[in-house]
């Protein structure tokens, strides 16, 4: 194996560890949200003006699985959709109370993950730390782009 298959073979398998470590948690303390759900939520709460064409790019799916996601949200009182006065066109979404619970209760699984996770992150030098960041960014712009070229190809 060389040294970028070592790599992403090692990304691969330290995303499943933690997907398996921290799965039997956030099925417990959100019990009867899908994933999908969860993140979606997140990601209202987290982007400016979240509409439709946004929450997609953010989740990598189409608007039409958005459609979907927040139709599910919204019947289940957990977002609803508002439309500005300026603008009578688009949609937006907002938690409702029982959204930002859901919200809450992720951050809060995600910050005990943080520290139970912390020993490690604790002896990395800042150095370490902005090689690590910069290799992922160069690797993120690359897969940005084969996502808009991929795209383009569908359209």
């Amino acid at each position: 194996m060389n040294k970028e298959e070592e790599l992403t073979a090692s990304f691969r398998a330290l995303f499943d560890k933690r997907a398996w470590l921290d799965k039997t948690e956030m099925e417990e303390r959100l019990r009867g949200y899908k994933p999908s759900e969860v993140h979606t939520i997140e990601y209202i709460e987290k982007l400016p003006e979240p509409n439709v064409t946004k929450l997609a790019a953010a989740l990598y799916v189409t608007r039409g699985a958005v459609s979907k996601l927040t139709k599910r949200l919204i019947a289940k009182k957990l977002i609803e959709s508002y439309q500005k006065e300026d603008n009578k066109k688009e949609i937006f979404f907002r938690l409702t109370q029982e959204g930002r619970e859901v919200f809450d209760t992720h951050e809060e699984l995600h910050k005990q993950f943080r520290e139970r996770d912390k020993a490690v992150f604790a002896e990395i030098t800042d150095e370490q730390y902005d090689m690590m960041i910069s290799f992922i960014n160069r690797y993120s712009e690359h897969l940005d782009a084969e996502i808009e070229k991929a795209n383009i190809h569908l359209n």
